[in-house]
């Protein structure tokens, strides 16, 4: 049952005023309408949570994450139904996204209880070192306190309520607070109960999780601004995350904003490759760049080719594959009127020509392909920018060193992608020095869309792709977040804390 209310610190709290919500199809739900009372009441549960949390042995933090991931199965009936509602995303995408989640959790259960993630470091004392003795010293890493986690619109499970944000906080022993997005109040709501109802079977303080539904700026303001938020972990718009961050960097106490902004995720057809499977790499980049509507922030936007027969054979079946690709419910109105506008201003934009146009309107995507040289490239930086949805925006260069010369001017990046073959190695060698600075994954002959939760996931990279280039918000590496290292010296045992004694 839906309450329409904000979770905070274990009680269903209503609110002076509500939201409607704006669902894809089906019925519109109001909502509670968050304000900063509402969040300073859920930080300052989140403060007193957060002594007896931190101090939870890994298995008891381990029992609880994976007790949420089994809440969250039981009500995934009720997450599909009105998840598809609310976003028009279908529903086996929300079962697979649902079992990512899940996934998430349990993975990061099994990762604190090896506790490889803690780095303990041990000096022992050199007593009779000369001229000046050593002390012992022995190094851990801690949980930084209460955490704010905004919710994605493009993810409303893995990168939303539960997602993997809150999951890598709560295994840091951090407590979080998390700004639901107003995309998809209800199956946010229903998460957060799976989490209420964890927390109540495993005993703990109750302000170790709340969320805040709805609410305008002044919400989102006030918690990164709180005194008590001690780092925030946000997905979302370059233009919203670049703003919460300035604000994280003004504050009295600055904190760490880990933001994922977005990025083109540019792909670079080398000249083997092309001649040999241009047909293919076309075909494998329609899918690629049209799933889910373009709505991933691994969407490939930008294939960069060297020009000449090969190319134009890789654009007529890039226009062939992408053209039987039909209309998309987008995730909301905003984000739909947002892309048109996105393609009004590539399409607007000297020296580019269309390759493939559509019609669309209202909440539906169709695809768009494009086509620009690379000196106009280079000579507009905009056409670098993210255009969320499924347009696609191929660059023809003249030789290698131009496509050298593209890579150069990216600004940061989620990903990069070679396309190559044996022969391609001298050239791919030669651009893998300027890919790897720019991104923070770099593929070969693959796509970015999926993205693996593992040990090995990066993902991040270079601002603006997000504004800290050393964390990733995918993978057991996203719990170094939430953790700093902190020295004990000559400590006596019964002092320290699990993990160095």
């Amino acid at each position: 049952m839906l309450t329409g209310k904000h979770l905070i610190a274990g009680e269903w709290v209503a609110g002076h005023a509500m939201f409607r919500s704006s669902p894809a199809h089906g019925e519109a739900r109001d909502y509670a309408v968050g304000t900063p009372a509402h969040v300073d009441a859920a930080v300052q549960a989140a403060e007193a949570a957060f002594w007896s949390f931190s101090a939870l042995s890994r298995d008891e933090r381990a029992a609880f994450l994976e007790r949420i991931a089994e809440e969250i199965d039981a009500r995934g009936a009720e997450i599909t139904d009105i998840g598809t509602s609310e976003t028009g995303l279908p529903a086996a995408r929300l079962e697979g996204e649902r079992g990512r989640t899940t996934g998430q959790l349990r993975l990061f259960a099994l990762h604190i209880r090896k506790g490889d993630y803690l780095d303990p470091r041990h000096d022992a004392a050199l007593p009779d070192r000369k001229p000046l003795p050593r002390p012992d010293i022995r190094l851990i890493q801690r949980p930084i306190g209460p955490v704010a986690v905004f919710g994605a619109s493009n993810f409303p499970l893995a990168f939303s309520t539960a997602g993997g944000d809150t999951a890598s906080a709560l295994a840091a022993g951090c407590p979080v607070v998390v700004k639901g997005h107003s995309a998809h109040p209800g199956t946010g709501e229903i998460v957060a109960q799976a989490v209420d109802a964890a927390i109540k079977a495993c005993g703990l303080h109750p302000g170790v999780f709340s969320l805040i539904q709805g609410g305008k700026r002044d919400v989102g303001e006030s918690l990164v601004q709180h005194p008590l938020i001690q780092a925030v972990g946000f997905t979302g718009s370059l233009g919203g995350g670049r703003a919460l961050f300035d604000l994280c960097a003004r504050r009295a106490n600055p904190i760490p904003f880990f933001g994922e902004l977005g990025s083109v995720n540019p792909m670079f057809l080398l000249p083997h490759a092309l001649a040999a499977r241009g047909a293919a790499m076309a075909a494998g980049w329609s899918g690629s760049l049209t799933m889910g509507a373009g709505q991933f922030c691994t969407n490939p936007g930008i294939a960069v080719v060297i020009d000449g027969p090969d190319a134009q054979a890789f654009i007529d079946a890039a226009k062939t594959a992408v053209a039987q690709v039909g209309p998309q419910v987008m995730l909301t109105d905003g984000i739909a009127e947002a892309y048109r506008s996105g393609r009004d201003r590539i399409a607007g934009t000297a020296g580019v020509q269309a390759v493939l146009t559509s019609m669309c309107d209202q909440r539906n995507a169709t695809p768009y392909l494009f086509e620009v040289s690379g000196d106009d490239w280079l000579a507009n930086h905009a056409l670098g920018e993210e255009v969320f949805g499924p347009l696609g925006l191929i660059v023809r260069v003249r030789d290698f060193d131009q496509m050298q010369a593209i890579a150069r001017s990216l600004e940061g990046q989620l990903t990069c992608t070679l396309h190559m073959d044996a022969a391609d190695t001298d050239h791919a060698r030669a651009l893998m020095p300027v890919l790897e600075r720019k991104a923070g994954r770099v593929l070969a002959n693959g796509f970015p869309t999926g993205v693996e939760v593992c040990d090995a996931m990066v993902h991040g990279g270079p601002y603006p792709a997000s504004t800290n280039f050393g964390a990733t918000s995918v993978g057991t590496m996203s719990i170094r977040r939430w953790l700093r290292p902190v020295s004990y010296q000559n400590m006596p045992e019964a002092l320290l804390p699990d993990g160095l004694r």
